[in-house]
């Protein structure tokens, strides 16, 4: 491929930013002195700084506008505007401002000064929603590259380790249909991936995301313990004041004090001058690995038992997991090392030694290889009586950048009687095109839009539309032709697959596929299921009994056979014809009722 068409890996981060190339057979990050670019944004005295000056300008560990600097404006798009110091800001000029410097750092290098870098593919967190990956896109047209394709963290990570492996394909053929578990935790976000190899492709099981315990939530609590301790043990109390620019400062060394607790045992955390006082001016704290594990292990504990809650919700143990992949820089930590042991094993627990660019290298071999994202499970319209069609089958290949996948559907509505045509979208938790009437489903989105409440059974339409767009976000659209009812749902956590060179679309075949699921939740307690009143065929037998005895008082003629299903609905809505009680009163001890029923025909077989 030629310099100039050559698509760059960008991990845009919530703290820190880097791009990676393939160059040869090696993937090259590009840093700042050994050092990733942090997602910092300042706008002191009307001077616009990124990347490092402005991360030494931060004073405390969260995320968003701190007086003149803004970081990790990623978090902050989908607002319409930010103040910063009483000056409107746009997060999208803001996240193209820290866009442009990383390009323009790579072409300053001797690297990159070759390359045109207005290609990328970019790396998101699972839980970024439609809104913000188009603001994302739109941010990096403006810093001049154009986003080839969207790919899941967690999954450029997993396709970067295996493709970098000695002997590309000795990796991929060892852990064929094995489930494997990236546990990415950076400084922003704690994203986590199941995967299965099957014949060179890499399909995602399940997913979850979040951002309540980045590494920025360690930091701020490590910050706030350090200064707690120093007041105590000189006495301090809440009324000295601190030195102002003291607390960037304390920041910068908690920071500096959680990397190299994870290399040694014991580190001073040292500022002078902290106070503003005359005689105790600075801050000294000495920090043991047993100190940091008592300050942050909770956030650690409850990081690492998302970890058993994934698993558990899709039915697996931890001993289903052949190799758990650590990637980010809170895997570093020996506290998070040695939890990740004690759940898998030291034998297939791998953190990466290239763990903080693992993430940008892999995107970059993604980019390289040309590899095309692919549905991995059904988005599937549940019908009446429990039924499903598969509206976008496993295994359709996703669009890339000004690109779009649209399907259209022509439904019927079974029972308009209460006004509402009820949409169901699930996926199944099995992956791949073939799946069972049986198998548990994950609901996706439900819809409800307004029908004629006195048409008959299948008279009034249901138009759906389905588009999956270059940003990998669906948008299910439907209207009643009668009553142009209309109703919209967004999904934006869909699951994917990713073929590694040689790969020839043997998964959808592949036998491994029938295991996955077993035993998998599929509704939470509390939760509401729908039931939906669509077809995508006229048939009686899906129309609810009570709704057929009001239209075909025939129909329950005992010598037409009517589904027993169906009677009983209908008996249901039927009070006693003896004791005139509601059919489900347990008071009712008459045989007209169907729980009166059902207890006389437990007690005749016993």
């Amino acid at each position: 491929m030629a310099v100039d068409k050559v698509v760059v890996g960008f991990d845009f981060g919530t703290t820190n930013s880097m791009a990676s190339v393939v160059v040869g057979d090696e993937a090259i990050t590009f840093l700042d002195n050994g050092q990733p670019i942090p997602s910092v944004v300042s706008f002191e005295g009307g001077k616009v700084e990124v990347g490092r000056k402005a991360h030494d300008k931060l004073t405390s560990a969260g995320l968003g506008v701190q007086g003149s600097t803004v970081r990790s404006p990623k978090s902050l798009l989908g607002r319409e505007e930010v103040f910063v110091e009483g000056v409107r800001r746009d997060p999208v000029k803001m996240v193209e401002l820290v866009l442009d410097h990383v390009r323009q750092f790579v072409l300053g290098t001797r690297v990159g000064r070759d390359l045109k870098m207005d290609l990328v593919v970019a790396t998101i967190p699972i839980n970024m929603n439609g809104e913000r990956r188009a603001l994302l896109r739109q941010a990096f047209r403006q810093a001049g590259m154009s986003v080839v394709q969207f790919v899941h963290e967690p999954l450029a990570a997993l396709y970067g380790f295996l493709r970098s492996a000695d002997g590309a394909h000795d990796p991929i053929r060892r852990y064929n249909g094995k489930l494997l578990l990236v546990f990415d935790w950076g400084g922003g976000t704690l994203d986590l991936t199941l995967c299965r190899v099957l014949d060179g492709l890499l399909v995602q099981v399940a997913n979850f995301g979040t951002e309540d315990v980045g590494g920025d939530v360690f930091d701020e609590a490590l910050q706030h313990e350090v200064e707690k301790r120093s007041r105590a043990a000189q006495g301090l109390g809440s009324d000295v004041e601190i030195l102002p620019e003291a607390r960037k400062r304390l920041l910068h060394e908690c920071e500096k004090a959680k990397i190299r607790l994870s290399e040694r045992n014991t580190w001073d955390v040292y500022v002078d001058p902290y106070y503003q006082s005359d005689t105790k001016s600075e801050l000294q704290v000495n920090l043991s690995r047993d100190d940091m594990q008592d300050i942050v292990g909770y956030l650690v504990r409850k990081g690492v038992k998302l970890i058993e809650t994934l698993l558990e919700n899709h039915g697996y143990s931890t001993a289903s997991v052949e190799l758990c992949l650590a990637t980010g820089g809170m895997v570093n930590m020996p506290l998070v090392r040695n939890r990740l042991d004690e759940l898998f094993g030291p034998g297939r627990v791998h953190v990466s030694p290239r763990s903080a660019s693992a993430i940008a290298e892999g995107a970059a071999w993604v980019a390289h290889d040309q590899a095309r994202l692919h549905l991995a499970k059904n988005v599937e319209l549940m019908l009446a009586r429990n039924s499903y069609m598969p509206l976008i089958e496993a295994g359709t290949e996703m669009p890339s950048e000004r690109e779009h996948r649209q399907v259209h559907y022509s439904l019927y509505c079974v029972d308009p009687s209460d006004g509402s045509g009820k949409f169901a979208l699930v996926s199944p938790h099995r992956a791949g095109p073939r799946v069972l009437p049986d198998d548990k489903r994950r609901a996706l989105a439900n819809m409800v839009l307004k029908v004629d409440a006195k048409a008959l059974p299948f008279r009034e339409r249901i138009e759906l539309d389905i588009v999956v767009n270059e940003d990998l976000v669906l948008t299910a659209k439907a209207w009643s032709t009668n009553q142009q009812g209309r109703a919209e749902a967004e999904i934006h956590d869909l699951e994917f697959a990713l073929a590694t060179p040689g790969t020839r679309g043997g998964w959808s075949k592949s036998a491994v596929l029938t295991r996955d699921a077993q035993g998998a939740t599929t509704n939470a307690p509390g939760d509401l299921v729908m039931r939906s009143n669509l077809a995508n065929r006229e048939d009686i037998k899906l129309v609810p009994g009570e709704v057929v005895k009001r239209i075909e008082p025939y129909y329950f003629d005992p010598a037409r056979h009517p589904p027993q299903v169906q009677v009983e609905e209908y008996l249901y809505y039927q009070p006693c014809s003896f004791c005139k009680r509601p059919s489900n009163d347990p008071l009712c001890q008459c045989a007209t009722s169907v729980e009166s029923r059902t207890r006389l025909g437990a007690r005749s077989s016993a």
